[in-house]
């Protein structure tokens, strides 16, 4: 897959048959139009392109107030478009003046005189230019005058699949990982590094590994206790229990910790680099009466997550 930082050197992408989003998550929708994507472009000879934007939209139209978390940090949606087959993917840096651009101007200046677009596949709803302006319809009005192609992407088919980023950040949130990895058709993915703690895994008789997001703005799931899968610096995978969350039994502090616990484990990781998976929830996080009633609590999560295991 190649990737293209801006506008330069595009001509040499053949036939282009392009989409355009953000794509965060590239969940079972976005699939979807990448699969239509990839079947346009070969069955005309060309290469499939996704145009997408960084950082977020709403990050510059709303500085002070988006609120944005992503569901996919730029490398991992990288990894995952690679994986769908994407030939090609364009980043436009997002701006404010990018944002005032007319559907005209955009179609015109960027789709065809930098990108040489010959297909267009579009989702029947896809609104783009300055007051989402351009749509399906003002796409058909203009494809004639500047020779390019339309796929549409109809309702019926985006409704069978029936899934937006918002429904997965919504699950995300609510600890619902399940719904959440059924919408992105994979496991929820969280990277990091493996920083030290205050040990107070260790002291209950679970040593754990204090995470730290690679990312400020990766979407952290809600706090609670959950079965995951980790490989460690790209190598050997693991499962255990991770816990999301500030601690409230031993700790009267309100710092929110990501601290895995990796059965059957003992090696010293600190610093290295690790990769989350989300398999299950295993319960919300809480506040027990006492020191040992969390730790039996917490033996009663791993014989939980040893039964997950075995039989997943």
């Amino acid at each position: 897959m190649r990737i293209f930082h801006g506008l330069e050197g595009l001509k040499q992408i053949s036939k282009p048959v392009l989409t355009i989003g953000t794509f965060d998550g590239v969940h079972l929708g976005h699939q979807k139009i990448l699969k239509n994507l990839n079947q346009v472009a070969e069955k005309i000879g060309g290469e499939s392109v996704l145009f997408t934007f960084f950082p977020h939209p709403r990050m510059v139209l709303y500085p002070k107030s988006h609120g944005v978390r992503l569901i996919q940090t730029e490398d991992e949606k990288l990894k995952k478009l690679e994986e769908m087959g994407l030939q090609n993917i364009i980043i436009i840096p997002f701006t404010v003046e990018f944002s005032r651009l007319s559907a005209l101007e955009f179609v015109r200046d960027f789709l065809v005189n930098k990108i040489g677009v010959k297909q267009l596949v579009i989702g029947y709803d896809h609104q783009f230019g300055k007051n989402r302006e351009g749509n399906i319809d003002y796409l058909r009005e203009v494809c004639e005058t500047y020779d390019f192609g339309i796929t549409e992407i109809s309702a019926k088919e985006m409704d069978e699949v029936n899934i937006s980023s918002t429904k997965i950040r919504n699950a995300l949130k609510e600890g619902n990982i399940e719904v959440a990895n059924a919408y992105l058709g994979s496991k929820f993915e969280l990277f990091g590094t493996v920083t030290k703690g205050k040990g107070l895994g260790k002291t209950l008789g679970f040593p754990t590994a204090n995470i730290t997001p690679g990312s400020a703005l990766k979407l952290i799931p809600g706090n609670g206790v959950y079965v995951v899968q980790a490989i460690i610096d790209g190598k050997k995978e693991f499962h255990g229990m991770l816990n999301i969350g500030t601690n409230p039994t031993i700790s009267d502090e309100n710092n929110r910790t990501i601290e895995l616990h990796i059965i059957d484990f003992n090696d010293d990781i600190y610093g290295k680099e690790i990769e989350v998976q989300f398999l299950s929830r295993l319960r919300d996080e809480m506040k027990f009466e006492s020191v040992p009633a969390l730790i039996e609590q917490i033996k009663q999560d791993e014989q939980v997550t040893r039964s997950y295991i075995l039989h997943q």
